[in-house]
C-alpha cells in the first residue's frame, strides 16, 4: 500500500465512509482495509503518516525468502553427499553457521527432483533407511 492510499484511506475513514466504500475507492479488497485499520489505529484514530512508517518497518523486519540458487544448491548437496548429513541437520548448520533459514520440504523436494531426472547419480539413497 502506498502512502497516498493511506492517506486517502484517512480522509476517508474520517468522513465516515464504510470499510468496504473505502476499499471499492482505493481499489483493493475490503480485509485489505480492514487489516490497515486494525494495524494502525490508535487511540487518536489512524494517522496515515505513522502507518507509512509502520509498514516500512515492519517490511524492513520481515525475514526474506532464501531461493534455491545453484550455490545454495552445490552446499546442499555437499552435505548430502560428503558429509552424508539428513535434510534437519542441513537446517540446522545452515541456520546457525550461514543465518539462513529454509524449509526441509526445499531440500526434499531438490533431493526429489533430483532423483526423478537423474536417479543414478542422485543423494537419494542417503535418505533412505538400512
Amino acid at each position: 500500500m502506498t502512502q497516498e492510499e493511506r492517506y486517502y484511506i484517512f480522509q476517508l475513514n474520517k468522513k465516515d465512509f464504510t470499510q468496504d466504500d473505502i476499499a471499492k475507492e482505493v481499489g483493493v479488497h475490503k480485509s485489505t482495509i480492514s487489516r490497515e485499520l486494525k494495524r494502525n489505529t490508535g487511540q487518536r484514530g489512524y494517522p496515515p503518516k505513522q502507518a507509512q512508517t509502520k509498514a516500512t518497518e515492519r517490511r524492513k523486519l520481515a525475514s526474506k525468502a532464501i531461493k534455491m540458487t545453484a550455490d545454495m544448491i552445490d552446499l546442499i548437496d555437499e552435505k548430502l553427499s560428503e558429509e552424508q548429513w539428513s535434510p534437519e541437520q542441513i537446517l540446522g548448520w545452515l541456520l546457525e553457521e550461514k543465518s539462513i533459514a529454509i524449509s526441509h520440504e526445499h531440500i526434499y523436494q531438490h533431493i526429489w527432483v533430483d532423483w526423478v531426472y537423474n536417479p543414478r547419480k542422485t543423494s537419494w539413497h542417503l535418505l533412505q533407511q538400512p
